[in-house]
Protein backbone atom coordinates (compact mmCIF):
# COMPACT_ATOMS: atom_id res chain seq x y z
CA UNK A 1 0.00 0.00 0.00
CA UNK A 2 2.39 2.36 0.99
CA UNK A 3 6.26 2.76 -0.46
CA UNK A 4 8.98 4.63 0.78
CA UNK A 5 11.80 4.76 -1.16
CA UNK A 6 15.55 6.03 -0.65
CA UNK A 7 13.95 8.83 1.37
CA UNK A 8 16.91 11.01 2.26
CA UNK A 9 16.46 14.59 3.87
CA UNK A 10 18.96 17.40 5.07
CA UNK A 11 18.87 20.74 6.32
CA UNK A 12 20.52 24.21 6.39
CA UNK A 13 21.07 25.31 9.85
CA UNK A 14 23.16 28.59 10.66
CA UNK A 15 25.20 27.27 7.97
CA UNK A 16 25.60 23.60 9.11
CA UNK A 17 24.01 20.72 6.68
CA UNK A 18 22.17 18.36 8.87
CA UNK A 19 20.95 15.28 7.57
CA UNK A 20 18.01 13.98 9.38
CA UNK A 21 17.17 10.84 6.97
CA UNK A 22 19.44 8.78 5.04
CA UNK A 23 18.61 6.69 2.30
CA UNK A 24 15.07 5.06 4.44
CA UNK A 25 13.49 2.22 2.55
CA UNK A 26 10.00 1.03 4.08
CA UNK A 27 6.79 -0.88 2.65
CA UNK A 28 3.80 -0.87 4.69
CA UNK A 29 0.95 -3.56 3.56
CA UNK A 30 -2.20 -2.42 3.53
CA UNK A 31 -4.61 -2.44 7.09
CA UNK A 32 -1.04 -2.79 8.84
CA UNK A 33 -0.22 -1.62 12.43
CA UNK A 34 3.53 0.01 12.12
CA UNK A 35 4.97 1.37 14.86
CA UNK A 36 8.36 3.11 14.41
CA UNK A 37 10.68 3.60 17.50
CA UNK A 38 14.34 5.15 17.29
CA UNK A 39 16.63 7.47 19.47
CA UNK A 40 15.36 11.22 20.38
CA UNK A 41 16.66 13.32 16.50
CA UNK A 42 16.94 10.78 14.46
CA UNK A 43 14.39 11.41 11.63
CA UNK A 44 10.65 10.22 13.04
CA UNK A 45 8.33 13.23 13.04
CA UNK A 46 10.56 14.37 9.78
CA UNK A 47 9.73 10.65 7.70
CA UNK A 48 5.73 11.34 9.36
CA UNK A 49 5.81 14.63 8.02
CA UNK A 50 6.80 13.48 4.25
CA UNK A 51 4.77 10.85 4.26
CA UNK A 52 1.66 13.56 5.10
CA UNK A 53 2.84 15.89 2.19
CA UNK A 54 4.07 18.10 5.38
CA UNK A 55 7.62 17.95 3.71
CA UNK A 56 9.44 17.26 1.16
CA UNK A 57 12.06 15.12 0.74
CA UNK A 58 15.12 15.86 -0.19
CA UNK A 59 15.79 12.99 -2.35
CA UNK A 60 13.74 9.89 -3.19
CA UNK A 61 9.74 9.01 -3.14
CA UNK A 62 6.95 7.92 -1.29
CA UNK A 63 4.28 5.85 -2.90
CA UNK A 64 0.56 5.68 -1.64
CA UNK A 65 -1.30 3.07 -3.70
CA UNK A 66 0.94 3.90 -7.00
CA UNK A 67 0.48 7.37 -6.40
CA UNK A 68 3.36 9.99 -5.55
CA UNK A 69 2.96 12.05 -2.33
CA UNK A 70 3.51 15.54 -3.15
CA UNK A 71 1.72 17.70 -1.00
CA UNK A 72 -1.16 16.76 2.12
CA UNK A 73 -4.16 14.85 0.99
CA UNK A 74 -7.43 13.98 2.44
CA UNK A 75 -6.38 10.12 1.85
CA UNK A 76 -4.06 10.94 5.04
CA UNK A 77 -5.10 11.66 8.49
CA UNK A 78 -2.57 12.78 11.25
CA UNK A 79 -2.86 12.90 14.89
CA UNK A 80 -0.81 15.01 16.96
CA UNK A 81 0.60 14.50 20.13
CA UNK A 82 -0.87 18.18 21.52
CA UNK A 83 -4.35 17.02 20.06
CA UNK A 84 -4.65 20.24 18.13
CA UNK A 85 -8.46 20.48 18.54
CA UNK A 86 -10.19 23.79 17.68
CA UNK A 87 -10.74 25.15 21.58
CA UNK A 88 -13.31 27.56 20.57
CA UNK A 89 -15.46 24.76 18.85
CA UNK A 90 -17.59 22.31 20.45
CA UNK A 91 -16.91 18.52 20.48
CA UNK A 92 -19.02 17.86 17.86
CA UNK A 93 -18.17 20.42 15.95
CA UNK A 94 -14.38 19.45 15.84
CA UNK A 95 -15.31 15.85 14.91
CA UNK A 96 -17.32 17.39 12.00
CA UNK A 97 -14.51 20.02 11.19
CA UNK A 98 -12.84 17.69 8.45
CA UNK A 99 -16.15 17.04 6.58
CA UNK A 100 -16.93 20.39 6.39
CA UNK A 101 -13.87 22.01 4.91
CA UNK A 102 -14.84 19.11 1.93
CA UNK A 103 -18.22 20.58 1.51
CA UNK A 104 -20.14 17.89 3.31
CA UNK A 105 -24.12 18.40 3.54
CA UNK A 106 -24.35 19.81 7.31
CA UNK A 107 -27.10 17.08 8.13
CA UNK A 108 -24.74 14.04 6.71
CA UNK A 109 -21.69 15.75 8.35
CA UNK A 110 -23.33 15.77 11.79
CA UNK A 111 -24.29 12.59 11.39
CA UNK A 112 -21.74 10.77 10.80
CA UNK A 113 -19.43 12.61 13.42
CA UNK A 114 -22.51 11.18 16.23
CA UNK A 115 -21.60 7.83 14.71
CA UNK A 116 -18.13 8.38 16.24
CA UNK A 117 -19.57 9.76 19.25
CA UNK A 118 -20.95 6.81 19.60
CA UNK A 119 -18.38 4.67 18.90
CA UNK A 120 -16.24 6.48 21.28
CA UNK A 121 -18.93 6.19 23.77
CA UNK A 122 -18.37 10.02 23.94
CA UNK A 123 -22.23 10.50 23.01
CA UNK A 124 -23.11 12.97 26.35
CA UNK A 125 -20.63 14.77 25.70
CA UNK A 126 -20.92 16.22 21.94
CA UNK A 127 -21.88 20.01 23.21
CA UNK A 128 -18.53 19.93 25.74
CA UNK A 129 -15.75 22.21 25.04
CA UNK A 130 -12.04 20.24 24.63
CA UNK A 131 -11.29 22.08 27.86
CA UNK A 132 -14.08 20.72 29.66
CA UNK A 133 -12.75 16.97 28.88
CA UNK A 134 -9.28 15.00 30.51
CA UNK A 135 -6.72 14.72 28.42
CA UNK A 136 -7.54 11.01 27.19
CA UNK A 137 -10.87 12.20 26.26
CA UNK A 138 -9.52 15.26 23.72
CA UNK A 139 -6.99 12.47 22.72
CA UNK A 140 -10.23 10.47 21.30
CA UNK A 141 -11.46 13.28 19.78
CA UNK A 142 -8.65 13.62 18.08
CA UNK A 143 -8.31 10.43 16.81
CA UNK A 144 -11.85 10.39 15.34
CA UNK A 145 -11.65 13.43 13.46
CA UNK A 146 -8.66 12.39 11.49
CA UNK A 147 -10.84 9.06 10.61
CA UNK A 148 -14.15 11.61 10.17
CA UNK A 149 -12.80 11.77 6.74
CA UNK A 150 -12.03 7.99 5.98
CA UNK A 151 -8.55 8.33 5.01
CA UNK A 152 -6.71 5.42 3.83
CA UNK A 153 -3.67 5.85 6.26
CA UNK A 154 -3.76 6.87 9.77
CA UNK A 155 -0.88 8.63 10.94
CA UNK A 156 0.04 9.40 14.35
CA UNK A 157 3.17 11.01 15.93
CA UNK A 158 3.37 9.89 19.57
CA UNK A 159 -0.28 10.56 20.66
CA UNK A 160 0.10 8.93 24.01
CA UNK A 161 3.25 10.88 25.28
CA UNK A 162 1.97 13.20 26.96
CA UNK A 163 -0.33 10.59 29.25
CA UNK A 164 -0.45 9.44 32.71
CA UNK A 165 0.58 5.57 32.47
CA UNK A 166 -2.94 4.39 32.87
CA UNK A 167 -4.80 6.58 30.82
CA UNK A 168 -1.92 5.70 28.05
CA UNK A 169 -3.11 1.91 28.66
CA UNK A 170 -6.41 2.81 28.32
CA UNK A 171 -5.95 4.63 24.96
CA UNK A 172 -3.98 1.76 23.58
CA UNK A 173 -6.69 -0.17 24.20
CA UNK A 174 -9.13 2.15 23.13
CA UNK A 175 -6.70 2.98 19.96
CA UNK A 176 -6.53 -1.19 19.15
CA UNK A 177 -10.59 -1.10 19.16
CA UNK A 178 -10.91 1.34 16.65
CA UNK A 179 -8.35 -0.02 14.36
CA UNK A 180 -9.92 -3.60 14.48
CA UNK A 181 -13.05 -1.51 13.76
CA UNK A 182 -12.24 0.58 10.88
CA UNK A 183 -9.32 -1.05 9.45
CA UNK A 184 -7.18 1.49 8.55
CA UNK A 185 -3.26 0.91 7.83
CA UNK A 186 -1.51 3.04 10.65
CA UNK A 187 1.82 4.33 11.00
CA UNK A 188 2.17 5.45 14.39
CA UNK A 189 5.49 7.05 16.40
CA UNK A 190 6.68 6.12 20.05
CA UNK A 191 9.37 6.31 22.28
CA UNK A 192 7.61 3.28 24.33
CA UNK A 193 9.09 -0.29 23.73
CA UNK A 194 6.37 -1.69 25.72
CA UNK A 195 3.59 0.91 23.70
CA UNK A 196 5.23 -0.70 20.23
CA UNK A 197 4.86 -4.29 21.35
CA UNK A 198 1.31 -4.14 22.88
CA UNK A 199 0.48 -2.64 19.41
CA UNK A 200 2.44 -2.83 16.25
CA UNK A 201 2.20 -5.95 13.80
CA UNK A 202 5.85 -5.03 12.98
CA UNK A 203 8.13 -2.47 14.71
CA UNK A 204 10.37 -0.14 12.79
CA UNK A 205 13.85 0.46 14.68
CA UNK A 206 15.62 3.68 13.40
CA UNK A 207 19.28 4.51 13.35
CA UNK A 208 20.51 7.36 15.47
CA UNK A 209 21.00 10.53 12.81
CA UNK A 210 21.13 10.20 10.23
CA UNK A 211 18.02 8.08 10.71
CA UNK A 212 17.79 4.91 8.50
CA UNK A 213 15.84 1.64 9.14
CA UNK A 214 17.82 -0.19 11.03
CA UNK A 215 16.10 -3.31 11.84
CA UNK A 216 12.33 -4.50 11.53
CA UNK A 217 10.74 -7.32 14.03
CA UNK A 218 7.02 -9.05 13.43
CA UNK A 219 5.46 -9.19 16.67
CA UNK A 220 3.25 -12.25 15.87
CA UNK A 221 1.01 -12.18 19.11
CA UNK A 222 -2.87 -11.99 18.81
CA UNK A 223 -4.72 -9.00 19.91
CA UNK A 224 -5.57 -8.84 23.03
CA UNK A 225 -1.96 -9.04 23.83
CA UNK A 226 -0.60 -9.77 27.36
CA UNK A 227 2.36 -7.10 28.55
CA UNK A 228 4.04 -8.79 30.98
CA UNK A 229 3.70 -12.94 28.58
CA UNK A 230 6.79 -14.02 28.12
CA UNK A 231 6.56 -13.95 23.85
CA UNK A 232 6.45 -10.02 24.46
CA UNK A 233 9.08 -10.08 26.76
CA UNK A 234 11.36 -11.89 24.60
CA UNK A 235 10.04 -9.45 21.31
CA UNK A 236 10.62 -6.74 24.15
CA UNK A 237 14.21 -7.61 24.30
CA UNK A 238 14.97 -7.79 21.23
CA UNK A 239 13.97 -4.64 20.26
CA UNK A 240 15.63 -3.29 23.54
CA UNK A 241 18.94 -4.64 22.01
CA UNK A 242 18.56 -3.09 18.85
CA UNK A 243 18.09 -0.05 20.46
CA UNK A 244 21.53 -0.07 22.13
CA UNK A 245 19.80 -1.30 25.36
CA UNK A 246 20.67 -4.12 26.52
CA UNK A 247 18.68 -5.93 29.60
CA UNK A 248 18.36 -9.42 31.22
CA UNK A 249 15.35 -11.41 30.63
CA UNK A 250 13.68 -13.06 33.17
CA UNK A 251 11.29 -15.21 33.20
CA UNK A 252 7.36 -14.27 34.34
CA UNK A 253 6.40 -15.77 38.00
Amino acid sequence: MLVIKNISRTFTAKDRVIQALDNVNLEVKDKEFICILGPSGCGKTTLLRIIAGLDSPTSGEVMLEGAKIEKPGQDRGMVFQDYSLFPWRTVIDNIAFGLEVMGVDKKERYENAREYLKLLDLENFGNSYPYELSGGMRQRIAIVRALINNPKLLLMDEPFGALDAQTRNIMQAELLRIWEKKHKTIIFITHSVDEAVYLADRIVVMSARPGTVKEIFCVDLPHPRIRTSLEANRIRDKVLKSLGTEIELRPTL
